[in-house]
């Protein structure tokens, strides 16, 4: 599953005035939602996020109840964001469309997105809160929160064994402790964690409470010289301390799970799918491979994370806005949410249904973070701090090269802010 590129990633540069010209009027939308017959909706989903066996039921339970049919396009995610504005944009777009969590702000700006507010109160009242952030644009619901995913430590239990540990850490000290011990192995890097692991960094701010932007008037600006930032700075400087990557590049450079394949790494920080390379390039790793959630300041509290994730939104220039509101009554149902869950291990809407996902290593290991986890901003401007070379990068680099988190932040908050001020 290709779920490194939820995160918005240049939306904002391809957002054109859908509004003028992706509606057709209320006349034009039906209101029935029992009205099926003879109709088809059309929904998009992203390659990877629906499950066949989820699919199917939910195809089948569509289409007994409404009497219509179900058009499932499944698109891929290169290039997604300028196809999207397209259809957006024209007569008929799809009437349900999946949509990253971190790009919904940027669509619902424009007038793309129908309001969704009869939907939440009917079945979203216990939407867990730090999922449904995401699907709110000033103030109104634009989206439904459908899925999760959040980085956990993929480790190696042999090295671990190998080190005389026996479980994993409850909290950070352990971690870095375990760490320690497994540094002392001859030819062993305890955890591969490059300079620019951007979104581990932003679930360390989370964790400290620190927001990267900041009002100034009417325009966003940096909050990158914020003492809490600074703080979530000297967390990950102290995580980086104990590998050997280099501090100029990212998690993809080289892939992360392709080092860890080679058998010589105790831990990394990753998405639970990055198992999968690791063992395409390895399969004997395979048996060698565990998971726990990133340990917090204190035990029972997870590390702060960036949750990546989907929405689920319905458009607005959609001529059958009854149908598409019953087929996400059937999508986001509790058997039909709990079975995603358990099916691909993703994290739930509802923190009553995280029991789905226990099954699954990798998400079960993810689900504790969950509920204290967050996103980057949630605003249009945002996309573009995030182009690259993102800023928030170098930051990382020259704080782990010498700078002071303060003098780091001044080098590069007059670049964010070129990028907050552009137009989204």
């Amino acid at each position: 599953m290709k779920r490194g590129l939820i995160a918005a990633t240049g939306v904002v540069a391809m957002l054109v005035s859908i509004a003028a010209c992706g509606s057709s009027g209320s006349d034009d939308k039906d209101s029935d939602s029992g009205s099926g017959k003879g109709k088809t909706l059309t929904v998009w989903f992203m390659d990877g996020s629906n499950p066949a066996g989820w699919t199917k039921s939910v195809q089948a339970e569509f289409e007994q109840k409404t009497g219509a049919k179900l058009n499932i396009q499944v698109q891929k995610w290169d290039g997604i964001q300028q196809k999207l504005t397209t259809a957006l944009s024209e007569s008929n777009p799809p009437d349900v469309f999946e949509v990253g969590n971190t790009q919904t702000p940027s669509y619902a700006q424009t007038g793309g997105l129908a309001e969704l507010g009869d939907l939440k109160k009917e079945i979203g009242q216990d939407w867990t809160e730090s999922l449904n952030k995401s699907t709110v644009f000033e103030g109104k619901q634009y989206a439904a929160p459908w899925w999760a995913a959040n980085r956990v430590v993929l480790y190696n239990k042999k090295i671990w064994a190998d080190a005389g540990i026996k479980d994993v850490p409850k909290t950070r000290a352990e971690f870095f402790k375990d760490l320690e011990t497994i540094g002392k192995q001859d030819g062993v890097e305890p955890l591969y964690l490059p300079g620019q692991n951007w979104y581990f960094f932003d679930g360390l701010t989370i964790g400290t409470g620190a927001d990267l932007v900041k009002k100034d008037g009417n325009k966003w600006v940096s909050n990158l010289a914020d003492p809490k930032v600074a703080k979530a700075m000297d967390v990950y400087k102290q995580y980086q301390a104990f590998s050997k990557a280099p501090k100029d590049k990212d998690e993809a450079t080289p892939q992360q799970a392709d080092v860890f394949a080679k058998g010589k790494t105790g831990a990394f920080i990753g998405m639970g799918w990055e198992a999968q390379t690791a063992i395409k390039a390895n399969p004997a790793i395979e048996k060698d491979l565990g998971y726990f959630a990133i340990p917090g300041e204190s035990a029972g509290k997870p590390e702060g994370v960036f949750l990546g994730g989907s929405n689920l939104a319905i458009a607005e220039g959609s001529k059958k806005q009854g149908l598409a509101k019953e087929f996400l009554k059937i999508a986001l149902s509790d058997k039909n949410e709990g079975a995603l869950a358990h099916e691909a291990g993703l994290i739930p809407n509802k923190s009553a249904l995280l029991s789905q996902v226990q099954a699954n290593s990798a998400g079960s290991a993810g689900a504790p973070a969950a509920q204290g986890g967050g996103t980057t901003p949630l605003i249009p401007e945002w996309a573009a701090v995030e182009n690259a070379p993102n800023p928030i990068k170098t930051y990382l680099t020259a704080v782990l090269n010498g700078k002071s988190p303060d003098e780091a932040a001044k080098q590069v908050e007059g670049e964010i802010n070129k990028r907050l001020s552009q137009k989204p």
